[in-house]
């Protein structure tokens, strides 16, 4: 009986060992498992801290290259309207008055070189407009558009027309005119220089929440896989980041370009 006794205690305390390391174990999981989540979840944290500084580093970059950019330009716009302006003017004078103290016959032959000038000259003020950006605040942003789309039509193009979808909301920040006029300006300068296009198009969609701005030349296109890391592509959709828009550039060879530009009004 006494035997019996100690096998049944020594028993019971066997269990309660067991029993007793079963919860120590399950303790210690539960913590390394705690530890565990809670460190993952710091690192994640530290994570997107890190992406979140390292995006608004990349947006400040861009903001402060965009505003070099803007100044630089509106040096280019105030040197033409100023000093190549008033150059213009002055030979276009001084032809003037030549042309008042030669021969009727000789007269006409300063025709040519007069219009010349004289469309030189306009040319020259509507490119320094284009250039200063308080100019285009002060004009507005579809008047901006169609003076340049008139611009590259006088350049190039048999057909550059502006079309305009639903009422006209104003931009919460105008600032973000400007770098979608000038996204605008880089895809109208790749058409001039590389489509070999006679058509371009612009179109405003004004939604409820946003406006969807689609540019379009009737060009050769051009393979969109080997222009992808291109430097232009690359500066416009730099500048959509940084006013929250996307932007999306389509080709094929022989069909043409287009730009889709999706600019969130709220």
């Amino acid at each position: 009986m006494v035997q019996t006794g100690e096998r049944l205690a020594s028993t019971a305390s066997e269990r309660y060992l067991l029993v007793y390391m079963i919860l120590v174990l399950i303790i210690i999981t539960s913590l390394v498992i705690v530890f565990f989540v809670v460190f993952q979840k710091r690192k994640n944290k530290l994570l997107q801290d890190r992406i979140k500084q390292q995006q608004a580093f990349e947006a400040e970059i861009i903001q402060a290259q965009t505003e070099a950019q803007e100044q630089t330009l509106k040096n280019i716009g105030w040197e033409l309207h100023d000093n190549v302006g008033q150059l213009l003017s002055f030979a276009s004078m001084q032809l003037s008055i030549l042309k008042m103290q030669v021969a009727d016959d000789v007269r006409d032959k300063f025709k040519d070189t007069s219009e010349a000038l004289s469309n030189g000259l306009k040319e020259v003020r509507a490119l320094s407009r284009t250039l200063n950006n308080d100019v285009i605040l002060n004009i507005g942003f579809e008047k901006s558009i169609t003076n340049e789309l008139d611009r590259m039509k006088k350049m190039k193009f048999t057909s550059a027309e502006l079309k305009i979808i639903g009422n006209k909301v104003d931009f919460n920040d105008r600032k973000h005119e400007i770098i979608i006029f000038r996204i605008l300006q880089e895809f109208l300068s790749n058409s001039v220089k590389y489509s070999e296009a006679k058509n371009i198009s612009i179109t405003l969609d004004y939604q409820v929440e946003q406006v969807i701005i689609t540019a379009t030349d009737d060009g050769k296109g051009f393979d969109i896989n080997e222009i992808e890391q291109g430097s232009g592509l690359i500066n416009m959709k730099s500048r959509a980041a940084l006013i929250g828009a996307n932007l999306n550039l389509n080709s094929k060879l022989g069909e043409g370009v287009e730009l889709v530009l999706n600019y969130p009004l709220s």
